[in-house]
């Protein structure tokens, strides 16, 4: 206490020397107000010289506050020097720096370039305000609880520069009639403005310990509660609002439990605090620690709450607490008649509002003043003692009118009358309020009848008004009821002339309606009560719809038709290996490659994925001629840096800015140009597969003769024995337009292209390949997304996918209409004899290294090649049935060879069934053919159960590619989850439940299949455990499994050393995802040479482990980075939150890190559904500076 009263002694003395002479050379001024008069020096902040730095004056305003808090002002007043305190000079310095910001805010000082501004918002910033701006608050409060408040007033009034307009009668009105410089009389109106808050910031800033009869908390509440009232706030947001103590504390956790609820995140965002409901009403629209902007939101998300919970507008000033007895005398400044003149004057301004420059902003902060004086008289009459008068009369003060000469009416009268103004429908509430809290202290003071207070009408005239106001509201409700009835009335009937007098444009545009059709019609069942089948004898007929979609760059619709202009879809294509079971597999020469057979490791597919918006062929053509013609006019040191690239004929889709780098032709059904539904009389399996391979052993004698000469060709086909009906010369016609040729031919090539990594060439046998293994990858992509989210086959696919689905299984079907015809029939030759052998096609792979998907896929769409020619009545849907059974019957061959025979431990559940009985038999069968290289196995209940779990995937998938191919809607019982899929999923395949069945239906010829499948020296090798082989069901790929707390991966990158600089630390350890590789990321010493680029060690790695794609979590800035190729990446937020559901990038905070499983599973989910690229794209697009980065070398 004594080092406290020394300090202060010694402080005040070093003030009085800072002090001495600042009035020299000045001359005194009276200034007389009210009848009151104060004698100071002539001094204009917006000319003199100023300073924001008042180190000692802040130091002393602490010690007083410090005076207070320690109650040493209370028990040794004799050794304090108060006497000798000069308020005027106490308040002078502080006063002019907080003029001085009223100056900048009001525009005076737009000419003293940054250093101002930055001193002004440094001087309100949370990291220095505690030591600037609040201590400076603290003076003055010092100062006015030791003055007149009146003598307060009038030397601020002089310090803003306004004591004129207030102490002269109507200056105000001469002042904005005579001066035409509208700068001058705005910044006149925000200097009253901030005039105003600064005394409501005297008197209503108590919340320190020492100055009001409050706690610490209590200060770090009100803090807390007013952030939160702008919006809710993550943890970090509100810890960077809040000011540190002398141990960089915010002292937040202690007390936030008490005034706000967390929220916790969702996928996306972070954990929030939303204030509690109950504390709104400790909410100062006013807080001294508010900027503009955050003052402006709060006030308008407070106003939001109260219109939602059905309450009035109005936002009163809270109830405050007592100030400590050093400052009691602070709230008169209230009632002093100064101030009560200044209200009364700027509430005449808003009266009479045309006479005056004024401000809304001016009234409000009036309206809020009253409010304070209105809660402070009625804390009094409530905290009333017997001993005690109250001293604060307010109420009787704003009642009393204005004396001669103005004669102006009262506060009161004058609030009246504003309430019915209409011009000022905002505040009504707020004046409501004050009329309300009028009342009732007014009641408060008859009921304790301490003090008379002047009879007033207040009363009534406040009801009267508000019954007249209520009855004005209800009117104009009525007036706009009727109007509103009255217009309806004639709109529908102007709506009926409309119809009548163009009855036959409105029929034709009905029929139209019906004829067109949505995508929900095309995709609802025709025959909803039949069995719907979507191949076979018994394929259910689906009535042909019209397609009309619209064009999203010129607004035009167009029926797709086969002859009409080609519509397409913006796609993008990309090389894969989200389901690959061998990422090392290397395709050593791209240009000597043959696809023709994808291998069950899926090691690297071709995916197809669009946005789904759709354009006209020559409109998306004129846009990336545009897109190419900009592109190029780009300086070259820019070129680069764009979120597309154009050289690889990369674009935006014009609507949604998605990532796109070719276009798929929109097509009706294909198979309905070339099926002939005609199934009477169709052969059986071996019959057809007979007849096929005659007409192939035809073509193959037709092709040689053609290479041995191509003179006497008529002769030779005469010579020939050609299968019945079987015209090899036949060239079928092409159904569609050049502009659809076009496309297909487009697309195509671009999937030959990325898928092969190769140059375009339409010509290439390869491409229709590629567009089959593309067609067959994608589905196969949206099959296992749907099954790892358990979600039904049908009816929970989003539009883009679907559409994307139906546009590129149709592309698929039709795309041999462009190619070379003997190209596909040989493609077709060589896929069949996979299956079934003939003496021409010897080195193929063995049905272990053919994935039957890919292969149903291809065959399937090559087979129209062959079928064209055949004139014998042979249905197109009969070769698709055999096709899909034969395909069938060597994967369940497949299965049962792969399959893990060994029994566990499990019972079955009753007695051997038929399925069992009969895959046993057919096991036995197998073992026979192997020269029982199987393992033996007793039970069929295994096998079955393995075989139905091995085969659903394919089924699956076949059911989504026949749906596509032949628009057969699916059953209601696929579209939800439940059981007996299975049953369902044969039922719509034309398969038996029993799928052995097959094998006994046509086991003449599958015996011998199955013998020579068997027979391959490649199966003899995986029997004898000399080569592996996959089997199924193939299990999904999902991303690495990441440890729950983050601390595991930093010990885990501290001792990865870079493995190519002799045992070093590694700068920027980083984690692939998808395989678990840790790399030395951003380091020159791991940089590689890719395609003759130096590039760093993440980009290589995404060439060889996600044919380059990759994600990676980059473990000292706990951050994920995604790249695509060598010039495209974007940051993306970890999986990794804080106890606070906030992410940590950078790893600034240290908080304790944890695995949120719900963002890594989405940051999964993206990259199975192959939307990393997009998500690139989109990021690029929406920070530039992402563009600039040099991913390449990450």
């Amino acid at each position: 206490e004594k080092v406290l009263i020394e300090a202060y002694k010694k402080c005040l003395t070093v003030l009085m020397q800072c002090h001495s002479g600042f009035t020299d050379g000045e001359q005194p001024i009276v200034l007389s107000m009210c009848g009151h008069s104060v004698e100071t020096i002539r001094y204009c902040v917006s000319q003199e010289k100023v300073s924001i730095h008042l180190p000692v004056s802040r130091l002393l305003a602490g010690l007083h506050v410090l005076l207070s808090k320690t109650e040493v002002a209370y028990k040794f007043p004799e050794l304090l020097p108060l006497s000798e305190l000069s308020p005027p000079m106490l308040i002078e310095h502080p006063l002019r720096c907080l003029v001085l910001c009223a100056q900048v805010h009001a525009g005076m000082w737009r000419r003293n370039g940054f250093s101002l501004v930055n001193q002004i918002y440094y001087y309100h910033n949370v990291k220095c305000r505690r030591e600037m701006f609040d201590k400076d608050i603290v003076m003055l409060q010092t100062g006015v609880s030791m003055m007149d408040p009146n003598h307060f007033l009038m030397i601020m009034l002089s310090r803003f520069e306004l004591y004129q307009i207030f102490s002269t009668p109507d200056y105000g009105k001469r002042f904005s009639t005579e001066n035409t410089n509208k700068d001058v009389v705005q910044q006149n109106n925000t200097l009253i403005e901030e005039m105003l808050y600064l005394i409501i910031m005297i008197v209503g800033e108590r919340f320190s310990p020492g100055i009001g009869q409050v706690s610490a908390t209590d200060e770090i509440k009100r803090e807390i509660i007013h952030q939160l009232s702008i919006r809710a706030m993550a943890h970090s947001e509100l810890v960077k609002a809040l000011p540190e103590d002398e141990n960089r504390e915010t002292g937040m956790e202690s007390v936030i439990e008490e005034v706000a609820c967390f929220k916790k995140p969702g996928l996306t965002g972070r954990g929030l605090y939303e204030l509690k409901p109950e504390c709104a009403r400790n909410f100062n629209l006013y807080f001294y620690h508010f900027s503009r902007a955050e003052q402006s939101k709060a006030e308008e998300a407070q106003r939001k709450l109260k219109r939602q919970n059905r309450e009035d507008t109005a936002l009163p000033p809270p109830a405050l607490p007592p100030f400590c007895p050093l400052f009691a005398s602070l709230v008169n400044i209230l009632q002093s008649d100064v101030m009560l003149c200044i209200m009364g004057t700027i509430l005449q301004w808003a009266v009479e509002h045309n006479g005056y420059a004024w401000s809304e902003s001016m009234l409000q902060r009036v309206l809020h003043l009253l409010g304070m004086a209105l809660q402070e008289e009625k804390q009094h009459l409530e905290n009333l003692s017997d001993e005690n008068v109250v001293t604060f009369t307010f109420t009787q003060k704003i009642s009393r009118p204005g004396e001669a000469p103005n004669n102006s009416p009262s506060i009161l009268a004058m609030l009246e009358t504003l309430q019915n103004a209409p011009h000022l429908e905002v505040h009504k509430d707020m004046i409501r309020w004050i009329l309300k809290t009028f009342n009732a202290i007014k009641k408060l003071r008859e009921s304790s009848s301490t003090s008379p207070v002047a009879e007033t009408e207040g009363t009534i005239m406040e009801e009267s008004s508000r019954d007249k106001d209520k009855a004005e509201r209800k009117r104009k409700a009525e007036i706009a009821r009727l109007r509103r009835e009255k217009i309806m009335a004639q709109m529908s009937e102007m709506q009926r002339h409309f119809i009548n007098e163009n009855k036959e444009l409105f029929q034709q545009t009905l029929e139209e309606l019906d004829t067109s059709t949505s995508r929900v019609h095309e995709n609802s069942p025709v025959i909803s009560d039949a069995k719907l089948t979507a191949l076979g004898p018994e394929q259910t007929r689906v009535a042909e719809h019209r397609q009309v979609v619209m064009c999203i760059l010129c607004q035009e619709e167009q029926e797709v038709k086969v002859d009409s202009r080609a519509m397409v879809l913006a796609a993008f294509i990309q090389r894969s290996t989200v389901l690959s079971k061998n990422r090392n597999k290397i395709i050593p020469d791209p240009e000597k490659y043959d696809p023709l057979f994808m291998h069950p490791d899926l090691s690297c597919g071709t995916h197809t994925g669009s946005c789904g918006h759709i354009m006209h062929a020559h409109c998306w053509q004129r846009y990336f001629d545009a897109v190419q013609a900009k592109e190029q006019r780009r300086q070259q040191r820019l070129r680069v840096h764009t979120s597309y690239d154009v050289e690889n004929g990369e674009f935006l889709c014009p609507l949604c800015e998605c990532l796109s780098n070719t276009v798929i032709p929109l097509l009706p059904p294909p198979r309905v140009l070339f099926n002939r539904l005609d199934f009477s009389g169709q052969p059986n399996l071996a019959q057809w597969v007979k007849i096929v391979s005659q007409q192939i052993k035809a073509l193959y004698l037709l092709r040689d003769e053609d290479c041995a000469s191509s003179s006497g060709n008529s002769e030779k086909m005469d010579q020939l024995q050609l299968p019945e009906g079987f015209r090899p010369d036949f060239k079928p016609k092409n159904p569609y337009s050049e502009s659809i040729k076009e496309m297909l031919t487009t697309f195509g090539t671009a999937t030959y292209k990325v898928g092969l990594k190769v140059h375009p060439n339409e010509e290439d046998p390869r491409v229709p390949i590629m567009c089959w293994g593309s067609c067959a990858y994608t589905i196969q992509t949206i099959e296992r997304i749907l099954a790892d989210e358990d979600k039904p086959l049908f009816g929970h696919l989003p539009c883009r996918q679907d559409d994307c689905l139906t546009s590129l299984t149709r592309f698929a079907a039709a795309h041999w209409t462009v190619s070379s015809l003997s190209a596909i029939q040989g493609h077709f030759c060589t896929l069949l004899a996979s299956l079934v052998p003939n003496e021409k096609n010897g080195n193929l792979p063995c049905i272990l290294d053919i994935d039957m998907f890919h292969l149903l896929v291809s065959l399937v769409l090559s087979f129209p090649a062959i079928h064209c020619q055949d004139f014998s009545g042979l249905s197109l849907g009969t070769g698709d049935l055999h096709l899909f059974h034969l395909v069938t019957m060597a994967h369940i061959v497949q299965i049962l060879l792969t399959s893990s025979t060994e029994e566990n431990g499990m019972d079955q559940e009753n007695a051997n069934s038929e399925e069992e009985v009969a895959v046993l038999t057919l096991y036995k069968f197998l073992c026979q053919c192997t020269g029982s290289a199987l393992k033996e196995v007793s039970s069929g209940w295994h096998l079955w159960r393995n075989l139905k779990a091995g085969i659903m995937p394919f089924l699956r998938c076949s059911a989504l590619f026949f749906h596509y191919l032949n628009g057969v809607p699916a059953p209601s019982e696929i579209q939800v989850n439940g059981a007996n899929q299975f049953e369902h999923l044969c039922s719509y395949l034309s398969l038996p439940n029993n799928l052995t069945c097959l094998f006994q239906e046509n086991s003449e010829i599958l015996n011998t299949l199955i013998e020579s499948w068997c027979s391959n020296n490649e199966v003899k090798r995986y029997l004898e455990g000399k080569r592996h082989a996959i089997s199924y069901a193939r299990e999904s790929n999902k991303l690495i499994d990441l440890p729950d707390d983050y601390s595991c991966l930093i010990n885990q990158a501290s001792n990865f050393s870079c493995p190519k600089s002799g045992g070093d630390k590694s700068r920027a350890p980083t984690l692939c995802l998808v395989c678990g590789t840790m790399l030395c990321s951003q380091s020159y010493c791991c940089q590689t040479e890719l395609e003759g680029e130096d590039v760093g060690a993440c980009t290589a790695h995404t060439y060889s482990c996600g044919s380059g794609v990759g994600i990676f979590l980059r473990v000292r800035e706990c951050q994920v980075l995604f790249l695509a190729g060598k010039t495209k990446g974007c940051f993306y937020p970890p999986p990794y939150l804080d106890d606070y559901g906030e992410t940590d990038q950078g790893l600034r905070r240290g908080n304790p890190l944890h695995l949120c499983k719900e963002r890594f599973k989405k940051i999964q989910k993206l990259w199975q559904q192959h939307s990393i690229t997009e998500e690139i794209g989109h990021a690029q697009e929406a920070n530039q500076t992402l563009v600039g980065i040099d991913w390449q070398h990450l």
